[in-house]
């Protein structure tokens, strides 16, 4: 029993990692101060919605680990990837302004999460339906970022806006 919640508490500690660390590159001045689409949600809003894809993506992991299957090291891996360019999202958009980047690097992360989840649909139907609301919140940041970046001259700018 204490190593079945045990194991529930370091894929936890992980999301908790995660977010601590890509939330220490917070939006300062500049980002506030930048033109956003109308549609960009309120602070309280995407803090809140970070708190419930983070759970559902540790206990998504956690019952991949549960099924004791061979290949769940594997899916397991896509999962920590994912994990980093989570962060590595952060440390580009708002640690060094990069939106450019960060989009890019963002399309990466959607393209290892969609490979994370097929992996989990071998192992547990129910991880790969935690991982979801995931799949669509950075789906919906993806264009956010794309609008945030092209409205503040990114490469898109020019053919988009005159």
């Amino acid at each position: 029993m204490i190593a079945r919640y045990g194991s529930m508490a370091v894929f936890l500690l992980l999301v908790v990692l995660a977010a601590a660390i890509g939330g220490s590159f917070e939006a300062g001045e500049w980002y506030y101060s930048m033109n956003k689409p109308w549609w960009t949600p309120p602070a309280w809003f995407i803090a809140g919605t970070w708190v419930i894809v983070y759970l559902t993506m540790a206990l998504a992991a956690w019952q991949v680990w549960l099924t004791g299957h061979y290949s769940r090291l594997g899916a397991l891996t896509w999962w920590m990837i994912q994990l980093v360019l989570n962060v590595a999202w952060s440390w580009l958009f708002f640690g060094l302004h990069r939106l450019g980047w960060a989009w890019l690097e963002l399309s990466l992360l959607l393209a290892i999460v969609v490979l994370c989840i097929r992996a989990f649909r071998l192992l547990s139907k129910s991880s790969a339906y935690l991982m979801v609301p995931y799949l669509i919140w950075l789906i919906f940041s993806w264009v956010l970022n794309l609008v945030t970046w092209t409205l503040n001259g990114g490469i898109f700018s020019k053919v988009l806006l005159g």
